[in-house]
């Protein structure tokens, strides 16, 4: 797995967020069986560049916590058949990996979040990244059903590293 990840935000944290990155993406990929080595591009930024993309990319005028672009579409949830039919797109040429997409996280939102839900900075950073992890790979949670398996997912992925509330 190789994870290309870009602090824009700037400030200090208890902990590496590229590291914690690599750990719930690794983590994830596991845990939905995705049997390809992958890269996954991560951008850690602030509000006012969140809620630009946000603005532009889902029409919605205001920042949020992530964004998560997916490369590939899936008929199913982590069916990553999609892949192979779709070959030449999906696949960096260079190194053979999946190319899955692009994690964007708000630093200013990871630090409110955790503040306001009452767990740590590592945890909160954590959660946003499984949760996008979880879109790359073809969930979502616009149905009641869904949103109860993107969190049921969630939550498994980051008991398995030990990073609980």
């Amino acid at each position: 797995m190789t994870l290309y990840f870009e602090d824009e935000y700037g400030k200090e944290w208890p902990f590496s967020p590229e590291d914690v990155a690599k750990e719930v993406i690794a983590a994830a990929l596991d845990y939905e069986d995705c049997p390809y080595e992958v890269q996954v591009n991560l951008l850690l930024t602030g509000n006012e560049e969140i809620h630009q993309m946000n603005r532009e990319f889902r029409k919605i005028d205001r920042p949020t916590d992530v964004l998560s672009f997916p490369m590939l579409f899936f008929e199913k949830p982590s069916d990553f058949s999609a892949a192979e039919e779709e070959e030449a797109d999906s696949f960096d040429p260079e190194s053979g990996e999946l190319m899955l997409g692009d994690i964007v996280v708000s630093g200013d939102k990871v630090l409110e979040q955790a503040d306001a839900y009452g767990h740590t900075v590592k945890r909160e950073f954590a959660f946003l990244v499984a949760h996008s992890m979880l879109h790359l790979c073809g969930y979502d949670h616009m149905e009641p059903d869904e949103a109860k398996e993107m969190e049921r997912r969630q939550e498994e992925i980051l008991d398995s590293l030990q990073i609980t509330r």
